[in-house]
């Protein structure tokens, strides 16, 4: 196992504008590491320097402890699984997982028993036979992982290869490579932009965006407490519900759109900017309001839209000019156009500097732990 280092690594075309600029960051040895953003954001040109495919304008690359910027691609003791599978057509399944050992001048008995245990562990054993067309897209893509896997590097890099997959396909797909990186102990760097990827299959995460790093963390961690708007509503789906709102000094309170008004609780008032701010809150932390809830903030609200997903209850309503979305487990029969008190409260608000969009107040831990009880003979 290695683990790669980035120090003020950056990337220009022109020597003028940096796609990518002072990306700081450590993937350890063994860690599922996943750089996810909206297209553009420079994630897979940060892969495919790491790669040796794009030059590094500044900054250095380090893959275990030596520095990498000058070495070419086949001295980077890594491999890397394409979008696009990059499968060679004219070749057999079991040909194009052992085509990098070929390279290697390992012996075909060699080349041969390692094919089939790779294609064993990913269910290819009956298809080795088969060229690439007379395979399924989730096949091909198998085919992909296990020609990395055979080649028995420390490092696998991996540029979105599940976007070609249906959704059922893609979700198989996700715990497949997760039980495979775990099993095989290898440091994975996985590029996506799609948000439930990152959060189910990384140790890590970081967010990029126009090419600088918003925040490296846990995925639950960055879930719970985003570093500023941008990660807020890019992590979550729905995502955060943000909207303006200013600190009321004379009534105590935060008034969020000229509308909503939230008591502050006294410790937290001289936390909070004299000047504007951006208040957040997940969606599933509105909620539907019953007797039983005391403090927090009633509201009635006028549903614009609904969606009933069998699980949960997705609708849509007006806070001032912003439309905000509420997610309440199970069925709920809800029309709209129709008026629904709802309920929050002050915890449950995540609160950024107006000005400079970093994060101020945090939401207060509400996670749930399964409490390990003794058994007694």
């Amino acid at each position: 196992m290695k683990k790669v280092e980035l120090i003020n690594v950056s990337k220009s075309y022109d020597k003028q504008v940096d796609v990518i600029s002072n990306i700081n960051v450590t993937i350890e040895p063994g860690e599922f590491f996943v750089l996810v953003g909206p297209s553009g954001c420079g994630k897979s040109t940060m892969l495919r320097m790491i790669a040796g495919l794009e030059e590094i304008t500044g900054g250095t690359l380090k893959i275990g402890e030596q520095i990498a910027n000058n070495l070419s691609p086949d001295k980077r003791d890594l491999s890397m699984v394409f979008q696009n599978y990059a499968l060679y057509p004219h070749l057999t399944v079991q040909q194009n997982i052992t085509f990098g050992l070929d390279v290697k001048r390992m012996k075909k008995d060699e080349q041969k028993r390692k094919a089939a245990e790779v294609a064993s562990m990913l269910g290819l054993t009956d298809y080795l036979a088969r060229k690439p067309r007379e395979l399924s897209g989730g096949q091909r893509q198998r085919v992909a992982l296990a020609r990395a896997i055979v080649s028995e590097t420390p490092i696998c890099l991996m540029d979105e290869p599940l976007s070609n997959l249906d959704a059922k396909l893609r979700a198989h797909m996700r715990s497949e490579i997760r039980r495979i990186q775990r099993t095989l102990g290898i440091t994975m760097i996985y590029v996506t932009h799609d948000q439930v990827e990152a959060m189910t299959m990384g140790d890590r995460i970081m967010i990029l965006h126009e090419g600088k790093i918003q925040q490296i963390g846990k995925p639950i961690d960055i879930y719970n407490h985003p570093a500023n708007p941008f990660v807020a509503t890019f992590i979550g789906s729905p995502p955060m519900n943000l909207a303006k709102a200013v600190l009321d000094e004379t009534t105590e309170e935060l008034v969020v759109e000229n509308e909503l008004r939230i008591p502050v609780p006294g410790m937290e008032r001289s936390k909070l900017p004299s000047h504007g701010m951006t208040v957040g809150i997940r969606p599933e932390s509105i909620l539907p309001l019953t007797p039983e809830q005391t403090g927090g903030v009633k509201l009635e609200v006028t549903t614009t839209n609904v969606e009933v997903l069998g699980n949960e209850t997705i609708f849509s309503f007006h806070v001032g000019t912003e439309e905000w979305m509420a997610k309440w487990s199970g069925q709920w029969h809800i029309g709209i156009g129709e008026q629904l008190p709802v309920w929050l409260e002050f915890d449950s608000l995540s609160i950024f500097d107006g000005e400079e969009g970093h994060l101020i107040k945090k939401t207060v831990d509400q996670s749930h732990h399964v409490v390990q009880q003794e058994v007694v003979e």
